[in-house]
């Protein structure tokens, strides 16, 4: 397989192993790899608890019903929030 990579990707991956961290280009190459693998697999985690909890939220909805939002209170909750902050 070969992979094209802009010339600053190259120099960092030369850089990597110039540091002695990694014994060759490969050897870094498949670390980039390994982690984009967890990244995606940390997203993919992510995103079914973001279902879930719309998922939920919409069952609470359908059982429950909507209420109005008082925005004056959520103003003022937010107000003493950031105000609890700043000290």
């Amino acid at each position: 397989m070969n992979v094209s990579l802009t010339s600053e990707l190259e120099n960092y991956v030369k850089a990597k192993v110039a540091t002695g961290m990694y014994n060759s280009v490969s050897e870094v190459m498949r670390e980039a790899l390994r982690l984009m693998e967890e990244r995606d697999a940390m997203q993919a985690v992510r995103l079914e608890a973001l279902r879930q909890d719309i998922n939920k939220g919409l069952d609470s909805l359908e059982r429950e019903g909507s209420k109005p939002l008082d925005m004056e209170a959520i103003k003022a909750k937010g107000r003493t929030t950031l105000a609890g902050n700043s000290n």
